[in-house]
């Protein structure tokens, strides 16, 4: 069993920062693949950034303002997101895949207003 806990969500303003982190927690040894993904409002849940033992990649609209990173000594997932858009809000969920299994975090809420 894995468990996720995020944390950082939080309102800002169009331009602005805000670092997203996940805590990651039991049997973790295996976990190849961790990342992120959102659900604005309305919308469908979508991928956000990904990272594995050997690179990271981004949906396009993140690409140059978004950086995900992984320590692993912490055990903790982080997204650094910068100049913000008002269409990077939505809940921010932590995502774990482990022998073929999804992991995810509770959620947490990101506002960015215009």
């Amino acid at each position: 069993q894995v468990q996720l806990v995020e944390s950082g969500g939080g309102v800002v303003q169009a331009g602005g920062s805000l670092k997203l982190s996940c805590a990651y927690s039991g049997d973790v040894v295996n976990i190849h693949i961790m990342g992120w993904y959102r659900q604005a409002p309305g919308k469908t849940q979508e991928p956000v950034a990904f990272i594995s033992r050997i690179n990271s990649n981004y949906v396009d609209s993140v690409k140059g303002r978004f950086t995900i990173s992984r320590d692993n000594a912490k055990k903790t997932l982080s997204l650094q997101m910068s100049d913000m858009k008002p269409e990077d809000t939505g809940v921010y969920y932590c995502y774990g895949q482990q022998s073929g299994i999804a992991y995810w975090g509770q959620g947490t809420q990101v506002t960015v207003s215009s």
